[in-house]
């Protein structure tokens, strides 16, 4: 261990202050964690807005492409001598196979969806162990009636008696900061 007398001023500083300085660090560091944590968040957000934003354009110009590509098919097929009606009938055809083959797909996709049954044991578990669980008894304090001032033997009654008084606007004010 260091001797307490080779820091400047630490000699002068008493228990109690050292316990307050070393809780105020703690205090902004745990601030400071916090404001990383929301920077790091709010970056992520942004990066996953902008690819959402990437996405539905892509989306959008995929699903303007098929209409123009449908009938590049259809002309296409007529170049090789059908009747344009047929190209267009072949065409419409093609897109309904793919989508009863896609439709297929998904219900045998669908089928094999299970519920969780990992999380549904885990919760009918805790349900069980808490349903075993008795709360510690409170005292019954009657609607429009306090504590007595004078008690304060019980850690609960020294609470409610140091507990600040706050209106509903700077509670409200406080949460949203």
């Amino acid at each position: 261990m260091s001797d307490p007398g080779n820091n400047a001023g630490s000699a002068d500083r008493s228990l109690g202050q050292l316990v307050a300085s070393a809780t105020a660090e703690m205090s902004a560091l745990v601030h400071d964690e916090i404001a990383l944590a929301k920077a790091e968040v709010r970056q992520d957000v942004k990066r996953g807005a902008i690819g959402s934003g990437a996405f539905i354009a892509a989306g959008a110009l995929l699903l303007f492409m098929m209409p123009m590509l449908s009938f590049a098919a259809a002309y296409g097929i007529h170049n090789l001598g059908m009747g344009l009606a047929w190209s267009f009938l072949i065409v419409a055809g093609g897109f309904f196979l793919l989508a009863v083959l896609l439709g297929l797909i998904g219900r045998l996709k669908f089928k094999k969806v299970k519920p969780p049954e990992k999380s549904i044991a885990s919760a009918k578990q805790t349900a069980a162990v808490l349903q075993g669980v008795k709360p510690h008894p409170r005292p019954a304090v009657p609607a429009g009636t306090s504590l007595p001032a004078a008690s304060g033997s019980t850690l609960t009654g020294k609470a409610i008696e140091k507990a600040p008084v706050q209106d509903k606007g700077s509670s409200v004010a406080r949460s949203s900061t």
